[in-house]
């Protein structure tokens, strides 16, 4: 799609929230030049001076009036338990052509508890996160090329889907549309599991470290680990809003695993072989198709 025309399209967005996600939507919309202003509303008076220093805004307040009048687009880049809290403080502070959405990483509770708050509003959920946080590491770039969700409902305001639609397009972003309860049951297995599983590794081993291992941690435990380093508050929310899905989502590797233990159990050569040659088949596959994108 064209880039927006921010004299009549978006002539202020507004950011609630200006850490990776937020920061990196600030200034992604800076350089494509989307919107007349960019507004952060942040928590900290430091993150003022930081948020605007990088770039990521035009400006930055702790006044949530300030920040959210007449913004015609304003995006919840907070954790998924703060949501239904934050819909219901900028209700009477938004414009009644106001569109509003969110990044949020699970999206059958967002829906459920702001949507009745906000008849504007529109879930949607970029893929591009990272284990690092604060709006010192955001990117003008995250987006360009990301799967960016956008999860309609049949209360969802026509309108209001398009410009959610346009406006990640505009990032530079893939756009998929489908249900909230398909978006939750996908993430839980593609990106929930695998921190599930790092957060596991890091408290199996780091937790409960053995006598002389302290210098047998290679780049393998590094990057296998990596996801952990993200914010627990975030994770927490995902897991407690997503629990089913994720639960499933173990429940899936757990079988897997009981296969492999078997196999070492019996000491079966070639069932070992087999575990391995079709995991290394498989993300080939995976990562020959993703460079072909």
């Amino acid at each position: 799609m064209d880039a927006l025309s921010p004299s009549v399209e978006l002539p202020k967005i507004t950011l609630i929230g200006v850490g990776l996600l937020g920061g990196s939507v600030g200034l992604a919309v800076k350089k494509r030049g989307l919107a007349g202003c960019v507004t952060g509303f942040v928590r900290r008076v430091e993150s003022i001076d930081e948020c605007l220093s990088i770039g990521a805004v035009d400006e930055a307040t702790q006044d949530l009036t300030e920040a959210v009048t007449e913004a015609s687009l304003v995006v919840m880049c907070t954790p998924v338990g703060g949501m239904k809290d934050m819909a219901t403080q900028i209700k009477p502070l938004l414009s009644t052509e106001a569109v509003v959405t969110d990044v949020g990483s699970v999206k059958a509770s967002v829906i459920q508890e702001v949507e009745p708050i906000l008849s504007r509003f529109v879930g949607s959920h970029p893929l591009c996160g990272s284990e690092k946080t604060g709006v010192a590491n955001a990117s003008a770039n995250l987006f360009e090329g990301a799967t960016c969700a956008v999860t309609p409902t049949e209360q969802s305001d026509t309108e209001a889907v398009v410009k959610v639609n346009e406006f990640w397009s505009a990032l530079g972003g893939r756009l998929v549309n489908l249900t909230v309860e398909a978006h939750d049951e996908i993430v839980a297995r593609t990106s929930h599991l695998p921190h599930v599983v790092a957060s596991a590794l890091v408290n199996a081993v780091l937790c409960k470290p053995c006598a002389g291992e302290s210098d047998f941690f290679g780049t393998g435990f590094a990057d296998t680990t990596r996801l952990a380093s993200g914010s627990p508050t975030m994770w927490r929310d995902i897991a407690l809003t997503n629990a089913e899905a994720i639960q499933k989502a173990i429940d899936d590797l757990q079988v897997e695993l009981s296969e492999l233990k078997a196999a070492l159990t019996q000491k079966d050569a070639d069932a070992l072989e087999k575990f391995f040659k079709e995991s290394k088949a498989s993300r080939d596959q995976w990562l020959e198709g993703e460079g072909k994108k």
